[in-house]
């Protein structure tokens, strides 16, 4: 199998040790299309970080892990979404130094500055996050 045709990671989040799962997940195909330890330890952060929060706020969700390389470009897309309250102000949500659980409130400021593309979409049905990871050939 070439490494565009890995099927993507699909898995669901109910517990803690979905986050370490999912962690591991964007480790090994990070490794596996040639990601440098940096960008290995980037990636595997932001979803650790993304997928703890499934769990915290919203109980459940799903991460999905998906290489989307090109011929020209190394390409690890990540979504992690779920069914939960949403994000009340997303804005605020998005500034460091802002938790609502009284934590440093590095987490989603952190995470996008982890990753080369971020996109938060929260409605009160739901957040789905997406970022991306890339690298040229």
């Amino acid at each position: 199998m070439r490494m565009s045709e890995l099927p993507p990671a699909q898995i669901p989040l109910h517990e803690t040790a979905d986050v370490v799962t999912a962690r591991r997940a964007a480790r090994e195909l990070c490794e596996q299309l040639g990601f440098g330890k940096a960008d290995q330890t980037r990636l595997a952060t932001a979803v650790s970080e993304l997928t703890r929060n499934v769990i915290q706020y919203a109980n459940h969700g799903e991460c999905v892990i998906e290489n989307r390389s090109t011929a020209t470009h190394r390409c690890i897309w990540v979504q992690v979404r779920d069914q939960g309250a949403g994000i009340a102000n997303l804005e605020q949500a998005l500034t460091d130094g802002y938790s609502t659980s009284g934590g440093l409130g590095a987490g989603l400021p952190g995470t996008r500055r982890l990753v080369d593309q971020f996109h938060i979409e929260s409605t009160p049905q739901g957040t789905c996050i997406t970022i991306v990871l890339t690298k040229p050939l």
